[in-house]
């Protein structure tokens, strides 16, 4: 039976599986640490976030020659490697491939930095130079951390090498097992701000506006399309044949919807890591057609984004995840230190379910907003708590509360997509440890949805989706839609009755 193999280039662990592309099973997996972040503690303070790319390059050698090794015998049958990791970062590379810069990985703020002589971010002036037309043609709005509003900081700052390539990490890693020419798929691309998702290619309207160079960004072409032959010292480095099929990577947050959901035209996926993700898959982005046009892609609509050969992603993200929930963790903990001299740094989140699961749905009136950081659309609003009295001012109600809220902006981010398609949906799948790891929230998201939650049995979701997309691009498939029906889902978390108590 055939394998592909799936390497997920993670800021957090770079995870690598091996994928029965018949039965849909997972034969193999490992995990390591992504130790490669280089930032000083002066450039810290300051939001950078600097990492070694070689080094990352080294952690997935590590990861894939572990998969291989638990493979055994079986290694003979791997027939390609599909390739994903995290977006919006950048790295400049020479002819050689060799990095000119670090990796500067999506969480780095430089451009929240005012530009000199004004009152204005770098963000913002690339925004405002871009033009309000812009959105339309990208999908999406530039933002600290993006590909594009990097380059645009290192052009300002003359800190852009001449005759530089930019990579995203996935296509850097993509060359280098190949010893080829870096080149990146829509998905990525995508996420630099500066890709016209419909055309499919860069924006040359949107790069002469930041006056970069467009030589230097790279080819791009569609992931699962071959990128190469494995290298012999890649060959060597993982107990993998050299020549081995590379295809060309994707983004992880639209390896993630291939790795999760088995009927992407007719789903909904709320992904919750430290922050929450809510996508669907569209076949047209006619925006003209859509209701509210040009209106639907104002703040707070969902982003446009490429899907992986064809069709599109609506994803509404910068909702509330894990980050949320570890706020109230962490009051809960410095209630304790600071009134009953307990120790503080012992997670409270088990108890802190118990204790929601024994309030009923609704919280006895009490209501929150988790605003606490703000939205992308109102950044200055925040959180608060509404309908209190004397019978739910209690830890139990304010937890329950805020996991209901979360489940609430998750629904109306899924109004949102629902404000530009109007076709049905299905299947609800859930996805990241925030629902894994946390069963009282996923009931509270089947509640508030009114479908059940669907979890796959793999946990690697994106690492996943790369191995699908290289089973098609080594033609165990046809299509990407064929290729989802072998994904397979545990129990489903099913709907709560109105003004029931979870079990």
């Amino acid at each position: 039976m055939p394998i592909t193999l799936g390497l997920d280039i993670g800021t957090t662990t770079m995870t690598a599986l091996a994928l029965d592309a018949h039965s849909g099973h997972v034969l193999a997996r490992a995990t390591r640490p992504n130790e490669a972040n280089i930032t000083t503690a002066e450039d810290r303070a300051r939001g950078r976030s600097e990492w070694d790319a070689g080094q990352m390059l080294q952690t997935a050698l590590v990861v894939l020659g572990e998969v291989v090794g638990q493979l055994g015998e079986r290694r003979g049958d791997v027939v390609g490697l599909g390739l994903t990791g995290q977006q919006h970062g950048v790295v400049l590379v020479d002819e050689e491939t060799r990095p000119l810069t670090p990796f500067i990985n999506w969480q780095d703020r430089r451009g929240e930095e005012i530009v000199p002589g004004t009152e204005h971010t770098y963000t913002q002036h690339a925004v405002a130079w871009l033009g309000p037309d812009a959105g339309r043609r990208t999908g999406c709005s530039l933002a600290s951390g993006y590909l594009g509003t990097t380059l645009f900081w290192l052009r300002a700052n003359d800190q852009l090498p001449d005759a530089a390539l930019a990579c995203f990490i996935t296509d850097f890693v993509g060359a280098r097992l190949t010893a080829t020419r870096p080149v990146t798929d829509p998905t990525m691309a995508a996420s630099s701000g500066l890709l016209n998702v419909q055309a499919r290619n860069w924006d040359a309207a949107a790069i002469q506006a930041l006056d970069l160079p467009p030589a230097v960004f790279p080819r791009v072409r569609e992931a699962g399309d071959p990128l190469g032959g494995l290298t012999k010292e890649a060959a060597d480095a993982t107990g993998l044949p050299a020549g081995l099929p590379v295809f060309v990577g994707l983004g992880d947050n639209q390896a993630s919807f291939v790795g999760s959901v088995a009927h992407c035209a007719a789903s909904i996926l709320v992904n919750v890591g430290t922050g929450a993700q809510v996508s669907r898959y569209v076949e047209r982005a006619a925006w003209e057609e859509w209701e509210g046009g040009e209106d639907a892609l104002g703040p707070g609509r969902p982003e446009v984004r490429p899907f992986p050969r064809g069709g599109y992603l609506l994803v509404h993200a910068g909702l509330f995840g894990g980050r949320t929930y570890a706020l109230l963790d962490r009051f809960f903990r410095q209630v304790g230190a600071d009134l009953f001299d307990q120790a503080a740094d012992i997670p409270l989140y088990a108890r802190l379910n118990e204790l929601a699961r024994s309030v009923p749905a609704g919280a006895d009136g009490l209501r929150c907003e988790p605003f606490f950081t703000g939205s992308r659309a109102e950044p200055a609003r925040r959180a608060v708590w509404t309908g209190m009295s004397d019978a739910n001012f209690t830890p139990a109600h304010l937890t329950r509360a805020l996991l209901e809220g979360m489940a609430r902006r998750f629904h109306q981010g899924f109004s949102h997509l629902q404000s530009v398609t109007s076709a049905p949906v299905e299947h609800l799948v859930g996805a990241g440890n925030g629902l894994r790891e946390n069963p009282t929230l996923a009931e509270i998201v089947a509640t508030q949805f009114g479908l059940p939650v669907q979890m796959t049995v793999h946990r690697e979701e994106a690492a996943y989706g790369a191995a699908l997309v290289a089973s098609v691009g080594a033609e165990v498939w046809p299509d990407l839609a064929r290729a989802g029906r072998i994904i397979h889902y545990g129990d489903a978390i099913t709907p709560l009755a109105p003004g029931a108590r979870q079990p």
